[in-house]
C-alpha cells in the first residue's frame, strides 16, 4: 500500500526520542504506552473513555484543493508512496457524546506536496494532477463517533506546515470543516531522511509556529500521534455542535 516506510536511515525509535509528549501540542507514543498514558491531550484519553467535556474544534479553510470526490472509502493512498500513516477521528457532540452515522471526508497533499484533482501544482507550478482521486475520501462514523483512513504522511508545500483537511457533516443542513496538524520534529525527520518526500530540491519552509491557519487552530487541531506496526496513527477528537 504505502511501501516500506521505515527502510531507510531514518528509524521509528529515533524519532520517538526527538518528540516530548506535550499537553494539548500534540504527542508521539510507543503503542504499548498508550493504556497507561494519562495525557492532558483529549484525543488519547477521550478515544478509550469517552467522558469529560468537549471543546468544540475551531474552524479553519478548507483551502483551495477540496472537491466532492464522492469516494467512500477507508483507504485513501491509489498506491501513493510515503510512510504509511492511520488517520483515526472520531466526532463527538459538546458533551463528549459520539456521534454516529455522520460522514467524513479527508484530503492532503502527497509526499511531494501536490493534491490531486488540479494543474499549476509543485515547486515548479508545473505538476497537474486533474482527473485523479488520490489521497481523498469519505466515510461515516461508527457507532463510537470513529471514522480510520488508511493513507501516507502528508507533505509541504510552500507556505503551508504540514497538515490534513477534514469536513464533517454533523447533519444535512451544516459542516464543520478544520484541519490535522502534526509535530513539527517528526515531519522534518521524515522530510529529511525518507524517500520520496526527501526527493525534492526546495527545503520545507513553514513550521506549526508560522502557519497562520495552525495559529488559529491551536492545541486542539494538533494530532496525538502513537506508533503501530511499520506505521504511525494519528488520532483526533473533532468535537462539533449537533444542533
Amino acid at each position: 500500500m504505502s511501501g516500506k516506510p521505515f527502510s531507510i536511515s531514518l528509524s521509528r525509535r529515533k524519532a520517538l526520542g526527538l518528540i516530548a509528549v506535550t499537553a494539548g501540542g500534540g504527542a508521539f507514543l510507543p503503542a504499548a504506552a498508550i493504556a497507561a498514558q494519562s495525557s492532558a491531550y483529549a484525543g488519547l484519553t477521550l478515544f478509550q473513555s469517552g467522558a469529560g467535556v468537549c471543546a468544540i474544534t475551531p474552524e479553519v479553510t478548507e483551502g483551495p484543493f477540496y472537491f466532492d470526490a464522492k469516494l467512500e472509502r477507508a483507504d485513501v493512498t491509489e498506491g501513493k508512496k510515503g510512510v504509511a500513516l492511520t488517520v483515526r477521528l472520531q466526532v463527538v457532540d459538546a458533551a463528549c457524546r459520539p456521534l454516529a452515522g455522520v460522514r467524513v471526508d479527508i484530503w492532503h497533499c502527497d509526499a511531494r506536496g501536490a493534491y490531486s484533482g488540479y494543474p499549476g501544482q509543485g515547486d515548479g507550478r508545473d505538476v497537474d494532477t486533474s482527473g485523479q482521486t488520490f489521497l481523498r475520501g469519505w466515510q461515516k462514523t461508527d457507532a463510537s463517533g470513529i471514522v480510520s483512513f488508511a493513507t501516507i504522511y502528508p507533505g509541504w508545500y510552500h507556505g503551508r506546515t504540514t497538515h490534513i483537511h477534514f469536513k464533517v457533516f454533523p447533519n444535512d443542513n451544516s459542516v464543520m470543516t478544520g484541519q490535522l496538524f502534526f509535530p513539527d520534529s517528526l515531519s522534518e525527520q521524515i522530510f529529511t531522511a525518507v524517500a520520496p518526500y526527501n526527493d525534492r530540491p526546495g527545503k520545507r519552509d513553514t513550521s506549526n509556529a508560522s502557519d497562520g491557519i495552525a495559529r488559529h487552530a491551536g492545541p486542539l487541531s494538533q494530532a496525538a500521534l502513537r506508533e503501530v506496526e511499520d506505521a504511525y496513527q494519528a488520532l483526533m477528537i473533532v468535537a462539533v455542535q449537533s444542533g
